[in-house]
């Protein structure tokens, strides 16, 4: 007996055979008008599927998921990215002038009243800082901080109701979607380009291993100029912050590479809100993993990072990890290279908490691990520019308890010195740790600012360098 299939498939082929023999049988009994209005009927047919297929329609029915076009995404981009010069006061020149120099660049309004995410190489060594609008504004910017370890900077001006863009989120990024790069590159203002995300994850030493590299590489064209500006998904949201080219000639040779827009949100909320990143570590030195030893480690594919060294007594140490450990992900997130393992670890502060999955000896583990700071403390410490400090040129921040431990001693530390100020001209150097005040026992930036208050026409500090030995009074000249 035959299968249920083939007899189907037969009795369909009968059909169909019988129903093309009728046709052909009807054909020969049609007389010439019935005939003439079939022919007719048919050339009508043909004639509408030629305009269909040939007057746009047909392609409107196959639309491919990529955008037509970028119009609205770019409008609402080019508006809020700013054009941003960067002045380099110099020595006096022979004829008794002062010498400058200048470096341009782009950035990204990222609030209404006047926040503007930008790299660090552009503003790091700038006197003065001056941004122009799209609109054509120009203001004056202050530097509120930077973290040359992401190469981002964050710049404020004093405006209002400003044109910003939406930081959008940067792990949804797929390889093969469109962008946009916005910038202003050869001081070309507001220019648009387009291109598609070529990989996540880059590491292309530009910061010598000193920082966090995970870039987004595109194609979009990106020159010297558009360092700072905005990388765009074609919804207008902020994916990342163009900071870098791959190129033998020093202009755009095929690929670009931007900061990721969750890593640069977490950098400019910290700097907003403490002065500088409050950037979690794990206590772990760490390597990519290859063929050889995924082999030797007994783990299924050539992913994850592999801990090397653990430093005793850090977070690592304490979670239960060890070296020989392989990391395969971070609180949910999968874990495929050194860079994405930096990228994930850098949006936590510390005192976060963070779930570790990993491999030892062939055999998948958990633990829990709560983040420290660079002090191996688990304190978060803002740097304080009061107006009085800054007038007088220094950043000051509170001791974490670390510091405190390490040195037996109370106090606040320098953080940073601004060059030409009352501060610089005493000669105090940025790790300086202020004990006391006008010889009023300092415990916090308060206190400082108390003793500052009080003074007539100077300031007597006392403290100490860290690993120089003796005690540095200072006089700073308040008249």
């Amino acid at each position: 007996m035959k299968p249920v299939w083939k007899q189907t498939l037969f009795y369909a082929a009968l059909c169909v055979s019988s129903a093309m023999l009728g046709v052909a049988i009807y054909a020969g009994f049609i007389n010439p008008i019935q005939k003439t209005y079939l022919e007719e009927s048919r050339k009508a047919v043909l004639a509408a599927e030629h305009q269909l297929l040939f007057s746009g329609k047909m392609n409107r029915l196959f639309t491919s998921s990529a955008p037509t076009d970028f119009i609205e995404a770019a409008r609402n981009s080019q508006q809020a990215v700013v054009f941003i010069r960067s002045l380099i006061h110099m020595d006096e020149t022979v004829l008794g002038g002062e010498a400058r120099s200048s470096e341009t660049g782009s950035g990204v309004i990222v609030s209404p009243d006047g926040y503007i995410v930008t790299n660090h190489h552009v503003v790091k060594d700038a006197d003065e800082v001056d941004v122009m609008l799209n609109d054509n504004r120009e203001y004056k910017a202050q530097v509120v901080g930077n973290d040359p370890n992401t190469d981002l900077a964050l710049l404020k001006i004093e405006a209002e109701n400003l044109r910003f863009l939406v930081f959008g989120n940067s792990d949804s990024l797929q390889v093969g979607e469109w962008v946009m790069a916005v910038g202003n590159p050869f001081r070309l203002q507001s220019t648009v380009t387009a291109g598609i995300v070529s990989a996540k994850g880059r590491n292309i030493n530009i910061l010598e291993n000193q920082g966090i590299e995970s870039f987004i590489q595109t194609d979009a064209a990106v020159n010297p100029g558009n360092s700072g500006g905005a990388l765009v998904n074609t919804s207008g949201e902020l994916v990342g912050i163009n900071t870098a080219i791959m190129t033998l000639s020093g202009n755009y040779e095929g690929f670009s590479f931007a900061v990721p827009a969750n890593l640069a949100k977490k950098v400019v909320n910290d700097i907003k809100q403490f002065g500088f990143v409050q950037r979690g570590w794990l206590g772990v030195e760490i390597e990519n993993i290859d063929d050889m030893r995924a082999r030797k480690l007994q783990i299924p594919e050539v992913a994850g990072v592999y801990i090397a060294v653990v430093t005793r007594n850090g977070a690592a140490y304490d979670a239960g990890l060890k070296s020989g450990d392989v990391i395969t992900r971070l609180n949910g997130k999968s874990i495929a290279s050194l860079p994405q393992f930096m990228e994930n670890i850098g949006i936590y502060r510390p005192g976060d908490k963070v779930s570790i999955d990993y491999i030892r000896e062939g055999k998948k583990a958990t633990t829990t691990a709560t983040l420290r700071n660079q002090l191996n403390s688990t304190d978060l410490v803002a740097v304080r520019k009061d107006k009085s400090l800054v007038e007088l040129g220094f950043e000051l921040r509170d001791l974490d308890s670390y510091e405190k431990s390490r040195n037996k001693s109370h106090g606040v530390k320098v953080v940073t010195v601004y060059r030409s100020s009352r501060v610089d001209e005493a000669r105090i150097e940025p790790g300086y740790i202020i004990t006391k005040a006008n010889n009023k026992v300092v415990r916090t930036v308060n206190d400082v600012l108390d003793a500052l208050k009080s003074a007539g026409s100077e300031l007597n500090l006392d403290g100490f360098y860290e690993n120089y030995p003796g005690e540095f009074p200072y006089k700073i000249n308040l008249q």
